[in-house]
């Protein structure tokens, strides 16, 4: 999944970030690099809806936390991230074991 908004919600979890550490840490545990625009769209959102907030100003970097609401709605997206990922295989036909599709490769 790589929706900004519950990427940036997951990073700020674990503590305030500037932008550009957002991006990094988001890039180290989902693999997706935000671009500045994405991500600070997301921000301006998730700003507006109370979920995060600014912590202040360093210099130019202005880092932002994880408000009460936004803990509650990560956890909420979370949660239905979890039954989608636990529904999402039964739907899908079974696949051979990775050791019988190498026999298949070795065969052909």
């Amino acid at each position: 999944m790589n929706d900004p908004t519950i990427l940036v919600l997951t990073s700020l979890s674990s503590g305030e970030r500037h932008g550009y550490a957002l991006i990094q840490d988001i890039e180290s545990f989902a693999g997706v690099r935000l671009g500045p625009g994405t991500l600070y769209g997301a921000i301006g959102r998730l700003e507006q809806r109370g979920l995060i907030e600014p912590v202040g100003e360093t210099g130019r970097r202005r880092p932002y936390r994880l408000t009460a609401a936004g803990a509650i709605e990560l956890e909420s997206s979370l949660t239905q991230l979890r039954a989608i990922v636990e529904q999402g295989p039964t739907g899908l036909p079974a696949r051979p074991a990775p050791v019988a599709l190498r026999a298949l490769g070795a065969q052909g």
